[in-house]
């Protein structure tokens, strides 16, 4: 929890525990409002039957350090501090890190954190193998990288209107601010290549309690729709590209081995086809090819090139 949130009712701690509940939605137990009034059981009952959540509370940590100077213990000046670090690699969702407004700061404010982020991702460190890692590697397991995938965590920018800002309106600042941060560059086949960026998403509290991660909740910076959270920090447009260009290598591979297939001679003694690149039958004991002439062992006699069907 937060520190102080219950002393004080901070409001952006409060708002810190919200994002959590609402991204982890846990069950509630209905036994616990048996005996309560009509309205508390309709609630509790519409909370049960909305979409699932990500993780536990023990897969979430606050206030968690991302230093660019210093240790994980004892981090520089000025180093990143994440509000929310959500692990779920049961869900497909191994980091993701998350930053919870009010609709209070300005948002050149919230646009320098990730001058901020991006400086701890961009830190090397020793590993226990000796080799340079970037260091939130040490601390975090994630997948290596797919060809063009982003190499930086995902961000969540979690807005509760509780301020005087509009979120829409933060949302597309922030957006603008960051760009050099986010924005990829087109590829051949409709989509970007995010190599050394960050995904940064962005969400409101009444968005993400009503869809949950798995609804349409989620703005991805640079795109026009509102996707579930895997679309939103993920590549659909680059996966469907590399598995149609996977396919029509498939195709074009399939129809090359059946040119060459058609055009395999054809021994005129035993009407065995020849290997292709060895220019002799495909059962070895029926034919055999000199450099120049073919002899069909089952004849007897040479059978030349010109003679092959």
């Amino acid at each position: 929890m937060p520190k102080s949130a219950g002393r004080s009712g901070a409001s952006h701690a409060m708002t810190v525990n919200e994002t959590v509940i609402a991204m982890i939605r846990p069950e509630p137990g209905l036994h616990l409002v048996a005996g309560e009034p009509a309205e508390a059981i309709a609630a509790a009952q519409a909370w049960a039957d909305a979409p699932d959540g990500i993780g536990s509370i023990t897969s979430c940590a606050t206030e968690v350090a991302l230093p660019a100077t210093g240790t994980w213990r004892n981090p520089g000046v000025g180093c990143a501090w994440a509000g929310i670090v959500l692990t779920a690699p049961e869900a497909g969702l191994p980091l993701q890190l998350v930053e919870a407004d009010d609709c209070t700061e300005d948002a050149p404010i919230i646009a320098a954190r990730f001058g901020k982020y991006m400086r701890h991702f961009h830190r090397k460190v020793k590993d226990t193998d000796g080799q340079d890692k970037s260091m939130w590697r040490t601390r975090w397991s994630a997948p290596d990288p797919g060809w063009g995938d982003a190499t930086h965590p995902p961000v969540l920018l979690v807005f509760h209107e509780a301020g005087k800002r509009s979120a829409p309106k933060q949302m597309e600042k922030v957006a603008d601010l960051t760009r050099e941060h986010w924005q990829g560059q087109w590829a051949e086949g409709g989509f970007r290549i995010c190599n050394g960026k960050t995904p940064i998403v962005a969400t409101t509290l009444e968005l993400l309690r009503e869809h949950g991660p798995a609804g349409p909740a989620f703005w991805r910076f640079g795109r026009e729709v509102r996707q579930n959270l895997w679309d939103a920090i993920g590549n659909p447009r680059r996966d469907a590209a590399l598995a149609r260009r996977a396919e029509d290598a498939r195709r074009r591979q399939a129809q090359e081995a059946a040119e060459r297939e058609a055009q395999r001679s054809v021994c005129g003694g035993c009407g065995q086809k020849f290997v292709a690149g060895y220019g002799r039958p495909t059962d070895w004991r029926a034919s055999w090819d000199s450099r120049w002439r073919l002899a069909c062992w089952r004849r007897g006699i040479p059978v030349s090139r010109a003679e092959a069907r």
